[in-house]
């Protein structure tokens, strides 16, 4: 078992002491799919975030390769981030001034990362090659998604962390999508996290866990 990515009793308070994720412990291993399903306001989101590297953990550890993330310098932790993560964004993020090929290949600009996807072939698996010109506001909701994940994957990331990445998509598009994730989990032995509300999301062998009220359990795991 080669483990990536693990967190220590991990647990977020804000500051008027509500304690949104409760401490937990994770681990993420190489080539695996995690699913955390859970209700709008579950803390879900907030977990994914810490893990990524996003959100530093009130009290307990991320370690990424045996290193503890948040205790690494800023310059370290923006290149594990940009190099090894790659985070699909529930509301996309992507910069309006830029082409959709640019938004796409914004990641590359800050690593020097020569194992990565071409643009041309996470388009084609994406089907967004006829809008590699236009700008966001051209693009409908789901065309921006699908953007927003080509940009997750062009570094060839190591863990990709994607926050409801199906939920501009209609179901045919959500299957496609889904379907790429996991295929190229198998082919690069990619880890895959996802948090989402949707049930059966993903049909591959996965772990599956459910986050309600900050607290998260092991549903199953069939892997």
């Amino acid at each position: 078992m080669s483990i990536v990515l693990s967190a220590s009793r991990i647990s977020k308070t804000f500051s008027n002491e509500l304690e949104v994720i409760k401490p937990t412990s994770f681990e993420i291993e190489k080539g695996k799919i995690y699913v955390i399903e859970g209700k709008s306001g579950s803390g879900k989101s907030t977990f994914l975030s810490m893990l990524a590297g996003i959100e530093e953990p009130t009290l307990g550890k991320v370690f990424y390769r045996d290193r503890s993330l948040y205790d690494l310098n800023d310059n370290e932790q923006a290149r594990i981030r940009g190099e090894s993560f790659g985070f699909v964004f529930q509301s996309f993020h992507l910069i309006p001034e830029l082409s959709v090929k640019e938004n796409i290949e914004l990641p590359l600009m800050f690593n020097q990362k020569d194992n990565i996807f071409k643009t041309q072939y996470l388009a084609e698996r994406l089907e967004i090659e006829y809008l590699l010109e236009k700008k966001p506001h051209q693009l409908s909701g789901g065309e921006q998604q699908r953007v927003a994940i080509a940009r997750a994957l062009i570094t060839l990331p190591e863990i990709i962390f994607a926050d409801e990445p199906t939920g501009n998509l209609d179901y045919a598009t959500t299957r496609k999508v889904v379907d790429l994730l996991c295929q190229l989990c198998s082919d690069y032995r990619l880890s895959l996290v996802i948090v989402t509300h949707e049930k059966n999301l993903i049909e591959n062998p996965h772990h599956l866990y459910t986050m309600q009220n900050g607290e998260l359990k092991v549903e199953r795991t069939n892997v």
